[in-house]
This record gives C-alpha cells, structure tokens and sequence, in this order.
C-alpha cells in the first residue's frame, strides 16, 4: 500500500528486494528539452500542422522524443491539441495544430484536457479579470453542450488515444462548472471509458484543487505529495472514500505507458544535471532546417518576385531580421509577452519556451548570399525607426559624423526589399492584437519607396495584413510559424528558391478582426455558444470572404487536379449501420476505425520546377446530420517532379462519415448523399463529386 501512495506522487518506490522503480520524469515543451544545454531547438507544432504532411510530422516527434529519451526523460508534456485556436486572441495558440479538429487529431497531442482556450482568468490570482465578480469564482468555467464537445474539442483525443497516447494533462479550469481535474464527466466517462484511454491522468500547475477526495475519486491518477498525502490518502481509503480498486487502478495508469513503451528494458540513461555533456542533437539541425523551409507559406506572389533571382541592391527592415543584443536564451517572459519581439523569434515563451543551443536569423544567410552574389546589402533592424535623410544619430568619430539613414532613403535605393515581422505571445497573458501599427509603418513606408517589397512574417496565431497587402509595391508575402534554431536559413532557402514553399495555412486569415466570431471571455462564465463554428467553419456559414483562406499556399509552380474517382454512387452507394457495432476498445469502438470509402484524385504538376501539392478533402454532409457547410476530412502532401504526376488516395474512416447523437450518445451515421470536394484550399475547389450513403439498422 505504501509503494502505491509513493507512485501515485511520483516518488520512487523501493520494493523489499532492494529494487528501486524511479520516479517518471516529465518536461516540457515539443520544440525541445526545455532548461537542458546541448539539445536542438526544432520548429513549433503549429509549423508542423501548416506541413500537412503525415510523415514529417512522425519524423519530427520521433527526432524530438530520441532526445527526451537520451536525456533521461519518460514524459513530454506536449504537443497539445487544445488550445484547438477557438479565438485568435488565445495567446498560445501557436503550441497547437490549428483549430480543425481532424487536422488536429492526426498531428495528436496530450495536452490540455479539455476546452482549455484562453489564458485570461484561467486561475484565481491577482491578475485575474472579472468585472462582475458576482458571477462566481474564478477559474473560468468553459460552457458547452455536449455535441460541441464531441465534435470539436474532444475528436483529437479519439485519435491521440487511439494511436496510444501514454499520458494526459487535465487543465487547470472548469468545464461546466467543475475544475478539469475532478471532473467525473470528462475523465471517468469521456476520457476513459468512452475513449477508452489506458493510461495517466496528470495536472497542470496549480490544476489540481487541495481536496484530495475530489481529484482522487474522480479521475485524477497523479496528484502532488502536499495534498496526496500518506495520512490523508490513508484516511480516505479506511473510511472508505477511496476504494482500493480505485489506488490500485491509479498505480496500474502511473505504470502502463513507460511499460508499454519497454523503458523497463534499462537501457535508457539516467537524467544528466542540466549542464551536463551530454549532446543528444545528432543531425538534427538538418531535419529542423528541411522542415522551417517546407512549412512556409507562400500567400501572394504577384510578377513572379519570389524566388529572388541575383540581387544587385537589396534593402532588409525590421527587428525579426536580425538578433538582439543578448542571447538567443534570455528568458521570455511566462506572462505579458509581445505583442512583437525585437529580435529574431524562433521560439515560445513560458512553458513553450526551448533552450536554443544557436540561432539563425534570416540576416546572416542574407549576408553570405550578397558575398556570394556581389549583392549591395543595406539594413534598418528596428520596426519603429524614426530617422530622416541627412539626420546625424551617430556620435562623431575623428572629428566625422555617421548619417542615419531612412526607411525611404535605403528602400529608394534598394532593387528588393525584405521586411521581416513576427508576433509574439504565450503562456500567461492573451493577445492585444492581431496586427502591428509600427510594424505595418514600417510596410508601408518601405513599400512607398521601393516597387519590389517582400514581406515575411513569422507568428504564433493568426498575424492580419490588410493594412497593406494591397498595397502595389507589396510584390509577395512569405508566412509561417516559429522555425527554431535554423530559422534564418529555412526562410532564406525559400526566398532564394533552394525550397519550393509547400506550407498552407491551418487557419483562416480575414480582412478584419470583426470577422473572427469568439473573442476573450472576461468573466468567470465563458460559453461556447458558437458550438463548432470556429474559423473556417464560420466563414462559411456566415458567408464572409477571408483575405486567405484555411488551407491556403502557393508554390513556385502550379498543379492540375483531375479524375475524381467515387466508388459510391446512387447506381452504387455506399451501405453502413447507423450506429457503431464494433467493441469497445483503446479509441472507442472499433469499428470508428475501420476504412469505409477510398477516393481518388490525380494531381500534376503542370509549372515549370518540382514541388510539392497537397490536395486537400472536405464533405458536405446531409442536413440530418446537422453539421457545418463542409469539413476537412482528408490531405496529402506529395512531392511532383514538372510534368510529373500521382494518384492521391483519400481513406474515410467510418468516424469521417459520423456525427454525433446526443440522445442515442453514441456516433451515428446518416444515410444521405455527401459532397465531396478536393482543392488547395477550403474555398478553392478543383474537382468535385457526390458520396451516397444507405444506412440501415
């Protein structure tokens, strides 16, 4: 009993043979060992989402796990798979995959459970913002029905659970009223019966609540030791409270996933101090440079100004082009940071925060290029720069004086024009705002002057551009997500043409922030009365233009989509249960898994370089079925050679067809037919077909 309460606080456990099990060790962070020397910096989940490729999302969180692994560690606590992005303003939206759910569960995450989806009010501190404190304590409490749950915020964690997720992260808010973490609803009944999930459930920081019965009793496996204590857990289980089935279920889910991942093999080495030499890079920095290059996005590209060709002058602006005067490891601010960061951001903040071993900001590749080149390369590294021509801001030296010079001066004098921008927010505090006034200046003026400006942006959430985007000096827009430590040379690669861009967006960008329906909730009752109308889902059923949208990216060549073939037809359809039959199982029933339907497409790459397509799957479903105007449910990024080209094949599982019924409680199918749709984008429709569905039983 002893051993039981030790592992259920993470302490080791000594067993009377002298064999000693040591304490699982977790940390944080997807993009690196955070607080370790000597371990990569790879780029943010959400770059990865904005891949749209299965494979390099594998590859990156096997490169990523290997060096957890070497440094002795058993538990990442990320990636996440929500915050799902319900509002732009959620300042840590960029350690997520996006705000589609299916997008989302493919990249899967274990992080947090559940409806975690703002920073504001999120525990009771003095920070904490609630102009009518009448409407109860804080934290807040995320309000929802039950269809919106299952069909938004809970999808990717079918799929995480399903493809053997080891550990979960309940979140240090209420859902409905009840704190996460002593939630019976969503730990006892969703997450672990429904879902079927085997393994642990952990808090957040300051997520469990000081009743130990509660969070014991109620699905919680992993509490700490000041309110799990020896005394009380012992109380609880003599009076009752707690049953023993109950601890020895709690001890079984501290074990299953460090068994089921053979780390009891013993060769995994022990954790080093944090300084320790112990290097876990390998080549790394290869496989972090290949995929800062393939997520960026290419949003505009007019007259063919990107890829560069030789430059003869080239004018670069802006703080994210260059360093800042200390680092790249000075920490960043767990609350309040942003909205911008004068320097080169390639990393979060807070608990999203990596431990850079160097960074590359796109500046120093700029330069090698122009030695190369014979380039004349001018910058203004600041994004508020105030200087005129003629006007002296450097002190004398030998009896001269240096002449600042302008935005306009160098941009007038520049063939390109490069204007780098980021936004920064994270773990702590919300975003303020989803454009720059400095920043878009900065475009602006260089654009007054200069008739060929690229900008390139890197951002965690949705960064808008309609200050200037039609601006007709604004040639091409280069975007993207946080890149790591080889960032500066991931977007040099695009620029110059060495990587064909091959990223889309995994949210919608709109002409206003008027047209994003959810903002931050600033009382203590935060409703999801939007239900599953977030992002595109919203545009489309509010018929609002975005300036890109979800799903969005150009490429330096261009591809033709042809051949749609549907094996199900009104002559053929497609014949299924209304409910599931399968047996309960690791992800529900097993038969939400079973592949229902292929649909194929043939894609050719008709330009004038190799690159990289990803046609993308949405449905429209019967109106039965009360769903959105129509939802991702299938990608493939495949890589075309000119002239060149491959079949793509969509598999739907028989959970893509489903809804869910709130009063049978179970995903049902409805018989009906179904749009299909294959593009670039979701309003960017090459091909399309109908779907015929009977269902019986």
């Amino acid at each position: 009993m002893d051993q039981k309460l030790d592992l259920i606080i993470g302490s080791s456990v000594t067993s009377g043979k002298n064999e000693t099990f040591s304490a699982i060790v977790f940390v944080n962070e997807d993009m690196g060992v955070q607080d370790f020397n000597y371990v990569s910096v790879f780029i943010l989940v959400s770059a990865l989402a904005i891949m749209w490729d299965h494979d390099a999302i594998y590859q990156q969180v096997k490169a990523v796990g290997s060096e957890f692994y070497k440094k002795g560690i058993q538990v990442v606590n990320r990636p996440t798979s929500q915050f799902l992005d319900r509002t732009p303003w959620d300042d840590r939206n960029g350690e997520a995959f996006g705000p589609d759910p299916y997008l989302n569960g493919l990249a899967t995450g274990l992080t947090h459970f559940l409806l975690y989806e703002q920073e504001t009010n999120r525990t009771k501190n003095a920070n904490s913002i609630d102009p009518n404190p009448a409407t109860g304590p804080l934290p807040y409490s995320s309000n929802t029905d039950d269809k919106t749950l299952h069909e938004a915020y809970l999808w990717p964690f079918y799929d995480a659970v399903k493809n053997g997720m080891g550990a979960v992260m309940c979140a240090m808010i209420k859902v409905n009223n009840t704190l996460s973490c002593e939630n019976s609803d969503l730990l006892l009944q969703q997450l672990k019966t429904e879902l079927g999930f085997p393994g642990v459930v952990y808090p957040d920081t300051k997520a469990q609540s000081s009743s130990a019965s509660d969070s014991a009793t109620n699905g919680e496996d992993y509490g700490a030791s000041n309110i799990w204590t020896t005394s009380v857990m012992n109380a609880l289980l003599a009076n009752g409270t707690l049953s023993e089935a109950r601890l020895n279920d709690m001890s079984i889910r501290n074990l299953i996933g460090y068994y089921n991942a053979h780390l009891d093999n013993g060769l995994q080495p022990a954790e080093p101090s944090d300084g320790a030499w112990v290097d876990v890079r390998g080549n790394h920095s290869k496989l972090i440079r290949k995929y800062g290059a393939q997520s960026m996005v290419l949003l505009k590209n007019e007259n063919n100004a990107l890829p560069l060709k030789k430059v003869r002058r080239m004018g670069v602006f802006g703080a994210h082009a260059g360093f800042i005067v200390g680092g790249p490891n000075a920490e960043i601010s767990i609350a309040g940071s942003g909205p911008t960061y004068q320097s080169h951001l390639g990393t979060g903040t807070g608990s999203g925060q990596a431990s850079y071993p160097y960074l590359v900001a796109p500046l120093v590749p700029l330069i090698v290029r122009a030695s190369e080149e014979g380039t004349i390369l001018n910058w203004i590294l600041q994004d508020n720069y105030t200087a005129s021509a003629g006007s002296s801001l450097i002190p004398s030296v030998a009896g001269s004086t240096f002449v600042a010079p302008s935005y306009a001066e160098t941009a007038s004098d520049s063939d390109v024009c490069l204007v780098f921008l980021n936004a920064l927010s994270g773990e702590g505090k919300d975003r303020t705002e989803l454009y720059n006034a400095d920043q878009d200046t900065m475009v602006k003026t260089v654009a007054d002057n200069c008739n060929n400006t690229i900008v390139v942006i890197n951002t965690i959430g949705p960064r808008l551009v309609d200050q200037w985007i039609e601006h007709a000096n604004v040639t091409a827009v280069l975007y993207g997500s946080l890149l790591g430590q080889e960032s500066g040379n991931s977007i040099v690669d695009v620029l110059y043409g060495d990587v064909n861009p091959s990223g889309h967006l995994t949210y919608t960008i709109p002409k206003n922030e008027s047209d994003y329906n959810v903002d931050i909730c600033y009382t203590s009752q935060c409703n999801f009365t939007e239900g599953v109308y977030i992002d595109y889902r919203h545009f489309d059923a509010s018929n609002i233009t975005p300036r890109y949208p979800f799903g969005h990216g150009l490429s330096y060549t261009s591809f033709s989509y042809s051949d749609l073939t549907m094996p199900h037809s009104q002559s053929r359809p497609l014949h299924l249960s209304t409910a599931p039959t399968g047996h309960r199982t690791v992800g529900g029933y097993s038969d939400l898994w079973d592949t229902v339907a292929n649909i194929s497409i043939t894609v050719k790459n008709i330009g004038k370089v190799n690159g990289a397509a990803v046609p993308q799957l949405y449905l429209g479903f019967p109106e039965s079925a009360q769903q959105p105007v129509r939802q991702l449910r299938g990608f493939e990024r495949v890589e075309l050679a000119t002239g060149k080209q491959a079949v793509v094949t969509f598999p739907l599982r028989r959970r893509d067809l489903s809804y869910w019924d709130v009063g049978a409680q179970k995903w049902l199918v409805a018989g009906g037919e179904y749009e299909v749709v294959v593009g670039e984008s979701s309003r960017d429709f090459a091909v399309n077909g109908t779907l015929v569905v009977r269902t019986h039983g």
